[in-house]
């Protein structure tokens, strides 16, 4: 069992704004599937599919740094 140690502000804004290259590699990764699901003339629902995966990618960039923003002040 991992126990859970306090983190200071400072290591928690870190923390929220290294998450953002992983978002990132998220939107890049629905976007391949996309752009394959296109090629391949794919159901509506999976074109669809990987369409609010790259929407809900960007909200969350912009969630993440507004956050890491209030969190600093």
């Amino acid at each position: 069992m991992i126990a859970a140690f306090p983190r200071s502000e400072s290591s928690m804004i870190h923390g929220m704004r290294s998450a953002i290259p992983i978002i990132i590699a998220g939107i890049v990764l629905w976007t391949i599937a996309l752009v394959i699901a296109i090629i391949v003339n794919a159901v509506a629902k999976i074109v669809l599919t990987c369409l609010l995966g790259i929407a809900l990618g960007l909200i969350g960039i912009r969630y993440t740094k507004r956050r890491a923003n209030r969190e600093e002040k």
